[in-house]
């Protein structure tokens, strides 16, 4: 046996590789929830961490683990790769096929696990969302995925939408940039593919009525050519309304993507030709790392903002960093705190932050005043909380499968 590892935990070491992975014993295996797969996949806990375990070709393996080091190391939404273990041999000295490990991502479920009720079109609407920012942030970088599904893609909650975390990479690669003819090849294999899994959520009875899998497999698409065109397209301006650029600029914060230069040339009639360089998505989760050294996805990133901010006015502060570790310490985590141990997994921190923010607003609609966030938390943990499924996990949840 040989184990190559970015990480060393000699755990590794005490599992069963002599034995076919579809044959590990259950004392060795977690039960999550998992997305259809070409291959045999199973979890496992070591420490503190649960890893999941795929069987397939060495090269295959290899390239994959390179892929998605590659994608760790420009800070890609993508699992994130452990170890390959190749040379494995059964009691009876068969040979046995490699297997790839990645870190199962905290908090996050596939599509299915979602959806083993009927999948409502308000939540089909924020998946392809999540999936059409994926792969505008693919593509961005240089990224060609093959084989783009909502299979191959984990989902996080993200304060009311889903941030889409890419899963399998073997039929990726990675250059410096893709043309025009490769992100449309991925397109059209994302197409056929939500095509295929929006039937089979159908057949399974899980796809509501009013939801047309034909309808989807295009509307992902033209999500995409929608972001992709205001994050790309060459605008002119006058050059009297040089404030058309700020406004571009903001435009695209505001979807959460980071401008890192403005590329600006003259026309005729003294027009400016002008285009942003667009680096990547994370510009309030960036701002919120800065400030208070919290890791939150985009969307959640932008309602703890929003909320530090409106703390700063308040508190009439005009030191931003000041303002913000007064919020961390009087505001965010108080709040963190006050949940019992017994449904700190049910969400991540943040998330939980996000959606009491919500609760609170809503209290005081209804009431028609600031109910004040000590009783938000309270409504909200007896209210909401307790009644959540557990996310962190989702131990023992029994997902429907293809047939």
């Amino acid at each position: 046996m040989r184990i190559t590892s970015a990480l060393v935990d000699p755990a590794l070491l005490d599992l069963p590789w002599s034995t076919p992975l579809e044959e590990w014993p259950a004392q060795h295996l977690v039960a999550l929830p998992q997305g259809i797969s070409r291959h045999i996949v199973r979890f496992v806990r070591l420490g503190d961490y649960v890893y999941a375990v795929k069987e397939t070709g060495e090269r295959v393996a290899e390239r994959e683990y390179d892929l998605l080091r590659a994608l760790e190391r420009i800070d890609f939404p993508s699992v994130e790769a452990v170890a390959i273990v190749a040379d494995r041999q059964a009691d009876d000295g068969r040979p046995l096929d490699p297997v790839l490990i990645t870190r199962h991502l905290q908090f996050s479920l596939p599509y299915r696990a979602l959806f083993s009720r009927m999948l409502r079109p308000e939540t089909m609407n924020r998946l392809l969302d999540a999936l059409a920012v994926l792969l505008v942030r693919m593509h961005l970088t240089g990224f060609f995925w093959g084989d783009c599904s909502l299979s191959n893609t984990l989902f996080r909650r993200d304060a009311g939408a889903f941030a889409a975390y890419l899963v399998d990479a073997e039929t990726g690669a990675l250059h410096r940039s893709l043309s025009n003819g490769q992100r449309g090849e991925d397109l059209e294999i994302a197409r056929v593919n939500i095509f295929g899994e929006a039937l089979d959520l159908q057949a399974a009875g899980l796809l509501h009525e009013s939801i047309d899998p034909e309808v989807v497999c295009e509307e992902v698409v033209q999500r995409y050519e929608r972001l992709w065109h205001e994050i790309t397209y060459e605008q002119q301006i006058e050059r009297e309304a040089r404030r058309d650029i700020e406004g571009r600029i903001r435009r695209l914060n505001e979807l959460g993507f980071d401008v890192a230069e403005v590329a600006m040339s003259t026309v005729d009639n003294g027009r400016y030709l002008v285009r942003p360089k667009v680096v990547d998505v994370g510009y309030h989760t960036r701002r919120l790392l800065r400030l208070t050294g919290l890791d939150a996805e985009e969307n959640q990133a932008r309602k703890l903002l929003n909320d530090l901010d409106a703390y700063r006015t308040e508190s009439d502060l005009t030191d931003e960093q000041q303002a913000a570790h007064r919020w961390l310490t009087e505001v965010f985590e108080p709040v963190v705190r006050a949940v019992p141990a017994h449904l700190r997994s049910k969400l991540e921190p943040q998330e939980l932050f996000t959606q009491i923010i919500e609760h609170k607003w809503l209290l005081s609609e209804r009431e028609g005043r600031d109910v004040g966030m000590r009783h938000a938390v309270q409504s909200y943990l007896s209210d909401v909380l307790v009644h959540r499924p557990d996310e962190q996990a989702v131990l023992g949840v029994e997902v429907p499968t293809a047939g």
